[in-house]
Order: structure tokens, then C-alpha cells, then sequence
């Protein structure tokens, strides 16, 4: 390995290459698919027009190409918060200024089924990392561009698709409202669906809250797409439907693409539909 030499409060090593993502400047596209399992980075490169793969270090995999003369990166986050938060950062640093998590979920609303995919248009922070970064009554809003490009994919793909406010959890089990190990709960967890269902929360995950938060503090823009993989009111789960929210992703950056070179034209700061007349 590597000596490292340099600063504690934001290490780097030659060419400005980032600790965890192990990527430098140059590597990283400025919009970025944001898997959480390193294996769906592959999934989301087979699409591409060409691909290279940048780094795998940890739980963080990154591709880098072009996507219809589009040029595009993905980075797997890993499970939960605090390693999405990372990633972010870094990828922010290098350059990357639009987000989109694409990964699957568990849906809480007796109407969506498995397969379906939920595009988030905010979240719940029960995330467990953006409380760090920012006052827990600061919303977790997605941004609107993003979240209409994800939209704007699903209806050309004719994917089912949902809109609407996710729950970001900071753990699989127990955060959910699962029992933990032998069976372990606290009371609190009983209620835990049922109060976010007649919220008309959609869903639950474990990144949107922080990458959505993060992105609105740094001026980013981030969106996410999900597969639905379970039903926690059915009590279903059926594994599968990821390549749909890859396809979407991958269309939704082609899109934010035509769109940016829009407002560039007419010198106009946010999209409006009015605007492709």
C-alpha cells in the first residue's frame, strides 16, 4: 500500500486522489449513478456506450464513460449513511455536481407492488448521518430537475413507477421495524409502519435522506430511483426489477444532459418545460 503523507482533517494523496473512493480529479463525470452494491456499477457500465473501470476500494467501486456522447460515472455507496456521505463528499470534490441513488427499497403502501419502481421526491431522515451535517428540521428534498428527468424516463421506458416521499432508515433490521437477532424489539417498533404508512411515506431505504440533504447544503442537485423488492404491508418480497431502475437512471442522465445544454443556450439558470419550444 501507498504511504500516505497529508493533512488529517481532508487526506488526499498526489494528484488530489481521494481517501476512500480512490479516485483523483479528471476521473469523475459531473453527473454520477449512485448504486449502493459495488456489483450494480457493472450492472449500470453495460449500458454505456464505453466504460472503464477508475477505482474498487472498500465498498466503493467506480466506473467512468459515455453514455451517447454523454459523459457519465458511477460509484457504489455501499449500505447506509455515513459511507454514502463519504462517497459524496469526494465525488463532490471532484468535480461531480448531479446525483441520482438508483438501488431497490421496500415499499410500505399496500398499492405498490414488487417490481414497480419509487422515484423519491424527499425523505425521512432516520438516516443517522444527516443529522451531522445540518438541523434535523432542514428537509431532505430531492431536486425537482432530477426527480422530473427520472419521471420524465419511466413514462419513455413505460416502467410503473411511483412518486413520492421515502423513509431513509440508518439499518436494515431494527431500523426498519424488523426484530433484530432472537427476536429483539422495542416497542417503538411496532408502530413504526403503520405511522409512517398513514404519513403516505412510500418506502423505506438507506441513502436518499443523505444524499438529498447533502446535495441541497452544496448546491448539488440529487434525485433517486428504487426497485421495489419488498411489500411490508403484503408481507412480500420478490428480488428483482434493479435492471428497470438502472435503465431509467441511465436515460434520466441523457435527459438532465439535453436539458443543462438548454438553459446553457438560452442562458436560463433552471428548466422549465416551456423551455424545449
Amino acid at each position: 500500500m501507498s504511504q500516505w503523507k497529508s493533512n488529517a482533517t481532508r487526506p488526499t494523496m498526489n494528484e488530489d486522489m481521494q481517501y476512500h473512493i480512490r479516485c483523483k480529479r479528471g476521473d469523475i463525470a459531473k453527473y454520477v449513478l449512485l448504486p449502493g452494491d459495488p456489483e450494480r456499477v457493472n450492472m449500470i457500465a453495460e449500458q454505456w456506450t464505453n466504460s472503464r473501470e477508475i477505482a474498487n476500494y472498500r465498498e466503493h467501486r467506480t466506473f467512468s464513460g459515455d453514455i451517447r456522447d454523454v459523459d457519465i460515472s458511477a460509484c457504489s455507496t455501499g449500505a447506509g449513511g455515513g459511507s454514502t456521505s463519504s462517497a459524496v463528499e469526494e465525488l463532490a470534490q471532484l468535480g461531480a455536481d448531479t446525483f441520482i441513488r438508483v438501488g431497490t427499497t421496500g415499499a410500505i403502501q399496500e398499492h405498490i407492488p414488487c417490481g414497480d419502481l419509487i422515484i423519491s421526491s424527499g425523505a425521512v431522515r432516520h438516516d443517522g448521518t444527516s443529522q451531522y451535517y445540518v438541523d434535523q428540521s432542514y428537509p431532505a428534498t430531492a431536486n425537482y430537475e432530477v426527480t422530473t428527468a427520472l419521471v420524465e424516463a419511466a413514462e419513455r421506458l413505460e416502467i410503473p413507477y411511483h412518486v413520492g416521499v421515502s423513509c431513509s432508515a440508518a439499518s436494515w433490521y431494527c431500523g426498519q421495524a424488523r426484530p433484530g437477532f432472537n427476536g429483539y424489539e422495542q416497542s417503538f417498533f411496532k408502530n413504526k409502519v403503520e405511522d409512517l404508512n398513514r404519513a403516505g411515506v412510500l418506502n423505506f431505504e438507506m441513502e436518499m435522506a443523505t444524499l438529498f440533504t447533502m446535495s441541497s447544503l452544496y448546491g448539488l442537485r440529487a434525485g433517486g430511483v428504487c426497485a421495489v423488492v419488498a411489500n411490508r404491508i403484503t408481507d412480500e418480497f420478490t428480488y428483482g426489477g434493479i435492471e428497470n431502475s438502472i435503465r431509467v437512471g441511465n436515460l434520466a442522465v441523457q435527459i438532465l444532459a439535453e436539458w443543462d445544454e438548454m438553459k446553457r443556450l438560452k442562458n436560463k439558470k433552471y428548466w422549465f418545460p416551456s423551455l424545449m419550444d
